[in-house]
């Protein structure tokens, strides 16, 4: 029989794989929808689910091209994280939880998120830029939880780093 924190780390694991397609299929959606702008660009009005760039298309293609680049890169590096999570949570054993490989991938997952964070941040500022020039544009990614949230993932590494020490040296004194 499942424990309850076996039973909370697979609808987790569920999640992150929700998650992960979930951000997959809006990256591809967005591409797809911006490539369509290039032959028709009043699709540019709604490009996904609302979203309209059509002042951004009209004011400057590469301006346009940047924003939605820019906002398809996020995804997919969130989605990439998804993964990374989806990773985590399939090696993770109650047995035997704290691993290096673990620790590992938890301190990849704080440099992804860092990264978003980084990407989100060069974006609002473009899009900062872009709104006195084009109006009707609103922000929708801000980088501040990114770096926050990449903080507490590093530090959470590190606590499973040093409870790996801590396993192999209980281990050896057995």
């Amino acid at each position: 029989m499942k424990t309850r924190t076996e039973n909370i780390l697979t609808v987790m694991n569920i999640l992150a794989w929700v998650a992960f397609v979930g951000l997959m299929i809006k990256a591809g959606a967005i591409l797809v929808a911006f490539a369509v702008t290039w032959i028709n660009p009043d699709a540019a009005k709604n490009l996904y689910q609302g979203l309209d760039l059509y002042s951004l298309r009209q004011y400057s293609m590469t301006q346009y091209s940047l924003n939605v680049l820019m906002r398809v890169a996020i995804l997919i590096l969130e989605a990439y994280t998804a993964y990374l999570v989806i990773k985590v949570l399939s090696k993770i054993k109650m047995v035997n939880p704290f691993t290096i490989e673990i620790a590992n991938v938890l301190e990849k997952i704080s440099y992804f998120i860092l990264v978003i964070g980084i990407v989100a941040l060069f974006y609002s500022t473009h899009l900062g830029y872009m709104m006195k020039n084009v109006p009707g544009l609103q922000r929708d990614f801000e980088p501040g939880g990114y770096l926050f949230m990449a903080g507490i993932v590093f530090v959470i590494a590190q606590i499973f780093k040093k409870g790996v020490e801590i396993q192999t040296e209980n281990e050896l004194t057995v």
